[in-house]
């Protein structure tokens, strides 16, 4: 079976590390790309502190997860420097890449690339670099940890 390979993360800033990460540089580790917004219900309530957990639960183990702040509405309120209060008020210590916002159209660069419908969204990618999950909306704890561990196994 061929799996799309990941596009790398148009970012327009990261926030959390010292270096902006790639795609090309993670292969050989598992990657979760955590999509969300900070005025996201859903992301907020549960897919971001379960992201955080997953991220906690498999450190050291050739895993790496990513959020992606992807802003498609309410631009004016969810800017970088909230989503620096947001990060540090919820201690968020994941990189978080700030999705590039699109020149023509509500729609940010990577959310585009990857063809997200909406927030919060899960990828998960292989070793080789190629996408082997993308789910738009929430999952049950067992059901991420036991794909993330899948993959990690391979």
């Amino acid at each position: 079976m061929n799996f799309p390979a990941a596009p790398e993360i148009t970012a327009a800033a990261w926030l959390n590390v010292d270096v902006p990460l790639s795609m090309q540089a993670l292969q050989g580790n598992v990657v979760m790309l955590h999509a969300f917004q900070m005025l996201c219900p859903a992301c907020v309530s549960q897919a971001t502190p379960q992201a955080a957990a997953v991220a906690e639960c498999f450190a050291g183990d050739d895993f790496q997860l990513i959020g992606l702040h992807t802003v498609f509405e309410h631009h004016s309120v969810m800017t970088p420097d909230a989503l620096r209060v947001y990060a540090a008020e919820f201690r968020l210590q994941f990189p978080i890449a700030i999705d590039q916002p699109a020149e023509n159209g509500p729609v940010p660069v990577t959310m585009a690339k990857l063809g997200l419908q909406g927030t919060p969204s899960t990828v998960l990618v292989d070793r080789a670099g190629n996408i082997r999950f993308s789910h738009f909306g929430t999952l049950s704890d067992m059901q991420l940890g036991a794909m993330v561990g899948q993959l990690l196994s391979m």
